[in-house]
């Protein structure tokens, strides 16, 4: 899909659930373009054209994650989104940062299994429903052939099976016809309801997975994986509904079509050349050393993130990764500090920065219903959920926005979560006494959203707390 789309293709794909910030969309549109264009390179050019990472600034909840989440959603990339100020926590470790490029491998590999499984998800169905069968209609012990193992020795002919062969066949043929009319009554669901015992693989933690840890994937080791192999996996029988047991069996055959190794290959592979690592609250990092206190690490942390940030091999599990392909999307407010207080050699490595422009009522009223996932669209598919039937008139979406842009104004602005606390408040008692409601179509118009909304917005201090 990345193949085909062009900036302002992204830009509208965008636009389904972004409301605004054209800037940013354009930039980021950009740069999942000139991933394709690098792709078409030649081999000696390809690895000389870096990324070019973004640095937006702007308030919370304006859009910054989103657009990149949508953005690797668009890139079907792998994604991870990390809290720069986590490294600044009691306990931080500089080689700590190295675990974002770990994290994100993990979620590549989930990816790659996924598409995997979900390719082989038809003949994984076929070959769970035959195991089901067999379990019902097993085959008689008289056709398990008797091996005598001193005519094998000498090269001889089988211990006789039967008395008469033919009586065999035919019994063989029967069986197989019992077989197939089984299955057809299974895939048409008449036995889903039926309870049948199954053989499936113990999921429980065991005592390598426990004690292994964490720190010693820095050095790329992994018990699990050197001594899982040395204890065959538990089994444990259970007894399910074949519904259930079809599923349960379909993903325990798809899974004996993924190759490890093909797996590992592919994902380190996409996470080195479309790998895209979003660095929130990059704000709270910036600052030079002026002396001692909490705030010491933060210079630390911004010169143990520039390594990755340049291009350097990470060693992981799956084994090494190198970062220089990767997509560094940055985001911070910036209110108390500045882009220009991070240190120069990191200021280097976003060429590209946007402003993303706070949310004005008008946005917020777009908000509401505009998008693919909308917060109207949201809440009437809950109430839905209960046959309850609610309309909200265009004068009540106007105050909803107004009330919005007015308590932003007057407290922290919060962006578009704003809505989300307004409209969880301004529909509590609904949501609340929904089950037992008689009239099960509710309007909701300007005059409904004042009554439950007016005193709060009124003050101040009380809406500080509750908005």
């Amino acid at each position: 899909m990345e193949e085909m789309l062009t900036p302002s293709q992204i830009v509208k794909e965008l636009d389904r659930y972004i409301i605004g910030q054209d800037k940013a969309k354009k930039a980021v549109a950009i740069a999942l373009r000139n991933r394709y264009r690098r792709s078409r390179l030649s081999d000696d050019l390809k690895d000389e054209v870096i990324p070019k990472n973004i640095l937006m600034i702007g308030p919370t909840g304006v859009g910054k994650t989103e657009i990149a989440r949508r953005l690797a959603r668009l890139a079907e990339a792998p994604f991870l989104k990390v809290e720069a100020n986590k490294y600044t926590e009691v306990g931080y470790v500089g080689r700590d940062v190295e675990s974002m490029v770990r994290d994100l491998v993990e979620i590549s590999i989930r990816m790659a299994e996924n598409q995997k499984l979900k390719l082989m998800e038809g003949k994984a169905e076929e070959l769970a429903v035959d195991r089901i069968v067999d379990i019902l209609r097993p085959a008689p012990l008289s056709d398990r052939k008797v091996q005598n193992p001193f005519a094998a020795l000498l090269g001889g002919a089988t211990i006789e099976e039967t008395e008469d062969e033919q009586e065999d066949e035919a019994q063989k043929e029967r069986l197989k016809e019992s077989k197939a009319r089984l299955k057809e009554k299974i895939l048409q669901g008449e036995f889903d309801d039926k309870y049948i015992e199954i053989e499936v693989e113990d999921t429980a933690p065991s005592m390598i997975e426990v004690f292994s840890g964490t720190g010693l994937e820095e050095m790329g080791v992994n018990f699990q994986d050197i001594l899982g192999g040395v204890f065959p996996k538990k089994k444990k029988k259970r007894k399910l509904p074949i519904k259930e047991a079809r599923k349960i069996l379909a993903m325990d055959e798809a899974k004996k079509f993924i190759d490890k190794d093909e797996m590992r290959r592919i994902s380190i592979e996409k996470v080195e050349q479309s790998g895209i690592i979003f660095i929130d609250e990059l704000d709270k990092i910036a600052g030079r050393e002026k002396g001692h206190g909490p705030d010491v690490s933060r210079e630390g942390v911004q010169r143990d993130i520039l390594p990755i940030l340049e291009g350097s091999t990470i060693m992981t599990k799956y084994g090494p990764v190198k970062t220089n392909h990767i997509l560094f999307i940055a985001a911070g407010a910036f209110h108390v500090s500045k882009p220009s207080d991070l240190i120069p050699e990191l200021q280097g490595r976003f060429p590209i920065r946007v402003e993303l422009e706070n949310l004005s009522q008008d946005d917020f009223l777009r908000i509401l219903t505009e998008p693919q996932n909308a917060l109207i669209k949201q809440y009437k598919a809950l109430l839905e959920t209960e046959a309850i039937q609610i309309n909200f008139t265009d004068d009540s979406l106007a105050e909803i926005a107004h009330l919005a842009s007015i308590v932003n104004e007057r407290t922290e602005n919060i962006g578009a979560r704003r809505l989300h606390t307004i409209m969880e408040k301004l529909l509590e008692d609904l949501l609340f006494n929904a089950p037992d409601i008689e009239n099960k179509n509710v309007n909701i118009d300007c005059v409904y959203v004042r009554e439950k909304l007016a005193d709060i917005v009124k003050s101040e201090d009380l809406s500080r707390y509750i908005l």
